[in-house]
Formats: structure tokens, C-alpha cells, sequence
């Protein structure tokens, strides 16, 4: 009786060695796997910044809500000689149709910050265009000019948005450098946060109603044109074709 006691805590044992053998086991191929799928070479990145060998940066305004301080980024930019791109929201060209044409007109670039400002991660693949296409055809209506780059709102995105974005035509497009506008935490802190972080092929967020935006815009420019930053559209910093983008998002041309 004590041999077949000891025989069946010795199976017991062997039974629960086995068992954490393979668990830890399991363990290790799901946190693998899940460290290769994160950095798995066809995962879809947007652009957030750009590889370049020169001095080219760009500012780009995101217009959701609101029109208070438009025409003072317009008449600032114009003072500087700089062109930027707008991105825009379709209830925003719906509500200001008169200020999509003025940006137009001044000469800046127009892209596309969806029609309802979702989290486009969160929809399906047809909603995902429908998103896009509704924008970009009113964009095309008042302006006669399709836009071809896409801002996901709030920079949620997944690979189908990416995708889609593609399929439809567009360049997902994020930001490296976020002045936080949206905190209102006053001029300086916007002018510094900016000035500090950027580096040739960056890509600066901010948005068309933020407070302050009249005040430290003029003072970013100026600080940016003294280091010997020439400020471009996103389309005239971004790379069109043998490229690729790397973990953080900056893509870079293939030598």
C-alpha cells in the first residue's frame, strides 16, 4: 500500500511539472508572437515624420470646430511667405465653405480629417470610406482639387484604415511633434514645445481654433525661419514611391 502511495504522488508530481512545463511554454510563444506581430515588416504605419537631407519641415492645422482665429493663421502665414496644410473635417467645409475656398486660395494645401471625426479604427471597411469619400467629394466640389492626404482624428488608425485610406487614394499622415495647442497652457510653452523637439522632416500639429494660436504662431515661424527651416505642405516633404517606414513612423527613402 505505501509503494502505490508513493508511485501515485510521485504521477501527481510529474502530472504538475508537465503541466507548468507547458504553460510557460504557451506563455513564451504568445509574448513571441505578439513581439513579432508588433513589429511584424507588414504592419501598416502611417507618415510621421520624414527622412530628408535637407533643412524641409511642415505645419499642419487640424479644423474640426470652430473658425475664430482662420483668417489670423492665413494672414500669418502669407506675412511669412509660408505654405501649410489644413486638415478638415467635413462638417467644418459644410459649416465654412467660404473659408475652404480662401485657404484654397491663398494657396495651401487641403486634406482630408474624415466627415464625422470618428474613431475610424472602430469602423468597418465600407464606413471607413464613406468617412474619406464624402470629404474628399465636397473638398473636390468647392475647390476642384481632390485631396490626397488623410488625418485619422484623434491619430487612431489600425492597418484597414491605412488600407482603405490607400485603396482610396490617400497618404495617412500623423504628426511628430504636437504643440498641445489644444491644453491652452499659453504662448510660450506652445513656442518652446515646438522649437525644441523639431528636426528636419518633422511634421507639426496644430489646430485652426486653439486659444493663443494669433499669438504664438508668429513667434513659432520666426524662431523656425531663424534655425534655417524652410516650412512646405506635408505633400512637399513626404516621399511617393521606393520608401519605407520604420517603427516610429518616419519614413525614408531607399538608397
Amino acid at each position: 500500500m505505501k509503494r502505490n502511495n508513493n508511485y501515485n504522488f510521485t504521477y501527481r508530481i510529474i502530472i504538475v511539472l508537465m503541466t507548468m512545463v507547458l504553460s510557460l511554454m504557451t506563455i513564451s510563444i504568445s509574448k513571441n508572437y505578439s513581439v513579432i506581430n508588433a513589429f511584424s515588416p507588414t504592419k501598416e504605419l502611417p507618415i510621421y515624420s520624414v527622412e530628408r537631407n535637407d533643412n524641409k519641415i511642415a505645419i499642419s492645422f487640424d479644423a474640426a470646430y470652430g473658425d475664430e482665429y482662420t483668417l489670423d493663421i492665413l494672414d500669418t502665414l502669407d506675412k511669412y511667405n509660408v505654405k501649410s496644410t489644413f486638415f478638415l473635417v467635413k462638417f467644418w467645409v459644410e459649416k465654412f465653405p467660404h473659408r475652404v475656398e480662401e485657404i484654397h486660395k491663398r494657396g495651401h494645401e487641403i486634406g482630408n480629417h474624415s466627415a464625422t471625426h470618428p474613431n475610424m479604427s472602430t469602423l468597418s471597411r465600407e464606413n471607413m470610406a464613406k468617412e474619406l469619400n464624402d470629404t474628399g467629394d465636397l473638398i473636390y466640389e468647392i475647390t476642384k482639387e481632390k485631396p490626397i492626404l488623410f488625418r485619422p482624428p484623434y491619430g487612431d488608425y489600425n492597418d484597414t484604415v491605412i488600407e482603405v485610406a490607400r485603396e482610396n487614394g490617400y497618404h495617412t499622415i500623423q504628426w511628430d511633434i504636437d504643440s498641445l495647442d489644444w491644453k491652452e497652457l499659453g504662448v510660450q510653452p506652445v513656442v518652446d514645445r515646438v522649437v525644441r523637439n523639431v528636426s528636419s522632416g518633422s511634421i507639426v500639429l496644430f489646430h485652426n481654433n486653439a486659444k493663443y494660436i494669433s499669438e504664438y504662431l508668429p513667434l513659432v515661424i520666426e524662431k523656425l525661419q531663424e534655425e534655417g527651416y524652410e516650412i512646405v505642405p506635408v505633400s512637399e516633404l513626404i516621399h511617393y514611391e521606393d520608401y519605407k517606414i520604420d517603427n516610429n513612423g518616419r519614413q525614408i527613402p531607399n538608397k
